[in-house]
């Protein structure tokens, strides 16, 4: 069973693969069109100047400053269509409706004087307001001059609005409406305008999920009709020509077999436009070009050459932000939407079309399955093994690559190579896990073998690379760490050999995670002692502070602990004597590794350095403190409270060594307590070592007072006390350098 598993399993995540590139869910949709995007960004379409037919008359801002608010009386628009037709326009299109009367008509203003004005004056305003035309009828009349087309606009909230204008329409194949994109409602211009405009079009722009604007319908439906926008109305009107040709599927030529795929091609005049299935060009973008771009103001007062108007296509847009008419395309986040029209109509004349043939997803699918199965039967045939599979599986992915951009730049297809590569890691990547887990079977084995006597990290090491399993070692800088209980033999008389196998257990296994916890390796166990080290077998930048810090939490670890042990002793009925340790650290270069024989070994730590960590220890009871580290582990401490203790030879050594002990972390070190009595001890030991006896005295009693709330120094004081008492009696003489020789571990 678990072999068909293991077989089926990548052909499943392919089907899957399959499936969903087919049904097309929005996530691989978007992910298709940003590649199309990045295409786009590496290769823009050229801006032309020159050669572009058109150019944006445009609403901005300034214009806005110099004529008014907007909607502007319709005389002024009257006034600017004639100027555009005295500079030899060739065709003026308007990006804006004209849904409303205008509202600074005379007979529309006198609806506002008769709240204001006495009847005598309403009379005289009355009389000359009748004299005066109105203002629709004024831009009626302009346009009835001039080759203008009107813009409608179309929107999902339903009413009876229609266009007034009605076109020639010939459909070849099934019928479009089934496919163009379909609105409810629309604003729609007033009737004395519309009669008046060779033509009227709608401007819907339609976005895709992720709100950018990639694709520019020519057509667009509303009740069971269909509607020309603004491209294909210019287009028409711009030739002369009368009738719209839509070329759907089943039309003569189309291989559809029987299924109905959506348009295929407009034919307008002279030009014969491909289209994606609805109608819609792809938007070959230039990103914003502010050659387009001539102000409205600057028509208005003559400031415009006669070479940027005269014979062009006009469209008369807004770029102003309260206008709200910005859009998103596939190389600019904020564009104004007429530009989307204008970028259009470019394309279509000057030839430079993307398309994406009805094919594509055939062949996108088919690519999708040859790379799923190269990558499959090459991972699981061990001659070619995952890493050549890999890259074979790359260098077809990069072909796939190279295809689809070489297509765009040389056809202007649009065919997707990143879902086939997903599609082939997914495969790569299940095939591969497979594999990975049938080599970690093996490895479990050689985990099994060595764990019961091998630190975890190191049986880790040697399941990753059994060349390790040899004999040596090596020098690494390290911390080293020894725990004992104090008065264990005591406490070991409370109990059998199984129960106090059991008390130990209780005391080693939270003491045991605390070091784990903080990157330490456990080296051994010795009774009631633990031994660690930190820096191997893995790297360990901060050993030092890891090892302090263990300690500090194991001693913290202890008061949790006795309460535990307490309630159990009142439980059991037997005296509770409560646990204590000591703990001593060091730091130093030391050698790690493989320790042992050849028919046994441990992965452990020899050097001075360790014997020294184990001295320290000991020196924890002498000197009545918790945690006594070396000289070596404080220069590497950073942000931790500690004291000096002595200048000792302990035994075994015949050079001394600094001892300190640790009493807190930051938090103490930075407090006014800790500092007063870090400056009195201080100041005590060098009295001591400089021998002033009398000076010791004094700053030993202000210590005994300064370390209250700060660490319990009682047993360091009196065993200083001492000295200074048989020093002052029995000099050491001018030689002495303040060395200690301890005659116990």
């Amino acid at each position: 069973m678990r072999r068909w598993i293991t077989i089926m399993l990548p052909l499943v995540v392919l089907a899957a693969a399959v499936y969903m590139r087919v049904e097309s869910p929005v996530i691989v949709h978007e992910l298709r069109l940003k590649v199309f995007d990045a295409y786009q960004s590496i290769k823009p379409r050229a801006f032309k100047p020159d050669e572009t037919p058109s150019r944006i008359v445009d609403i901005d801002e300034e214009s806005l400053r110099r004529f008014g608010q907007w909607p502007w009386p319709r005389p002024v628009l009257a006034e600017l269509t004639q100027k555009l037709t005295n500079a030899g326009a060739a065709l003026i299109v308007f990006d804006v409706v004209f849904a409303e009367p205008d509202r600074t008509s005379p007979a529309r203003l006198m609806q506002d004087w008769k709240r204001i004005a006495d009847p005598a004056s309403l009379d005289k305003i009355r009389t000359v307001s009748a004299s005066l035309p109105d203002h629709d009828d004024v831009f009626a009349k302009t346009l009835s001059k001039t080759a203008a087309i009107l813009g409608f606009v179309m929107f999902d909230e339903e009413n009876d609005k229609r266009p007034a204008k009605t076109f020639g329409m010939a459909m070849l194949g099934d019928n479009a409406t089934e496919f163009v994109p379909t609105f409810s409602g629309a604003a729609v211009n007033l009737p004395v305008l519309s009669a008046n405009a060779l033509g009227e079009a709608s401007f819907n722009s339609v976005p895709d999920s992720d709100n950018i604007v990639r694709r520019v319908p020519l057509f667009v439906g509303l009740g069971g009709q269909i509607y020309p926008t603004l491209v294909a109305e210019t287009l028409r009107i711009a030739q002369g020509a009368n009738t719209f040709r839509i070329k759907s599927s089943g039309a003569s030529g189309e291989q559809s077999f029987g299924e109905k795929t959506g348009v295929t091609a407009i034919s307008i005049g002279d030009f014969e436009v491909p289209t994606d299935n609805q109608a819609a060009i792809w938007l070959y973008d230039t990103g914003h070009q502010p050659g387009r771009y001539i102000p409205v103001w600057k028509v208005m007062e003559g400031e415009v050459g006669p070479n940027e108007l005269e014979g062009r296509v006009i469209f008369i847009g807004t770029s102003a932000e309260g206008l709200r008419d910005i859009r998103s395309s596939p190389l600019s986040t904020a564009i104004p939407g007429v530009e989307l029209h204008v970028q259009a109509l470019e394309q279509i004349f000057s030839g430079e079309l993307l398309t994406r043939p009805d094919w594509a997803d055939g062949v996108e699918v088919l690519g999708m399955i040859v790379l799923g199965l190269i990558i499959y039967f090459g991972v699981r045939w061990k001659r070619v093994g995952a890493t050549a599979t890999a890259i074979l599986g790359g260098a077809a992915a990069a072909a796939a690559i190279y295809a689809s951009w070489y297509m765009f730049d040389t056809q202007g297809l649009l065919l997707d190579p990143i879902y086939p590569m997903f599609a082939g890691f997914a495969v790569y990547l299940v095939t591969t896990i497979q594999s990975y887990m049938q080599t970690e079977s093996e490895k479990k084995q050689i985990r099994g073998a060595f764990s019961q006597y091998m630190s975890p990290d190191m049986v880790a090491k040697l399941a990753d690379n059994p060349s390790l399993l040899k004999l040596g070692g090596e020098m690494r800088d390290m911390t080293l760490l020894f725990c004992d209980v104090r008065g264990f033999t005591t406490i070991s008389e409370q109990f059998n050999a199984e129960e106090l196998t059991a008390f130990i257990n209780k005391f080693l296994t939270p003491m045991t995670d605390i070091i784990m916890e903080r990157n330490g390796t456990i080296d051994k166990y010795m009774g009631d002692c633990i031994m660690a080290f930190w820096n191997a077998p893995l790297d360990d930048k901060s050993h030092a502070d890891h090892g302090v810090e263990s300690a500090m939490a194991m001693m913290a670890r202890l008061k949790p602990l006795n309460e535990e042990i307490k309630a159990e002793a009142e439980a059991e009925g037997r005296k509770f004597i409560p646990l204590a340790i000591g703990i001593g650290l060091n730091t130093g270069v030391v050698c790690v590794g493989n320790m042992g024989s050849d028919q046994r070994f441990d992965y452990s730590v020899l050097g001075d350095d360790v014997n020294l960590a184990a001295r320290l220890e000991g020196q924890s009871k002498t000197y009545g403190v918790d945690i006594v580290i070396g000289a070596n582990t404080l220069a590497q401490l950073t942000d931790k409270a500690t004291l000096e203790l002595d200048l000792i030879q302990v035994k075994g050594k015949t050079e001394p060594v600094r001892i300190h002990c640790v009493a807190g972390d930051k938090d103490l070190l930075e407090s006014e307590k800790f500092l007063r009595l870090r400056e009195t001890h201080n100041k005590m030991l060098a009295a001591y070592v400089g021998q002033r006896w009398d000076e010791a005295f004094e700053l030993l009693d202000q210590g005994r007072k300064d370390m209250v709330d700060v660490i319990d120094l009682t047993v360091l004081y009196e065993l200083y006390d001492e000295r200074l008492t048989d020093f002052k009696a029995n000099p050491p003489g001018e030689d002495w350098d303040g060395v200690f020789i301890a005659t116990s571990k």
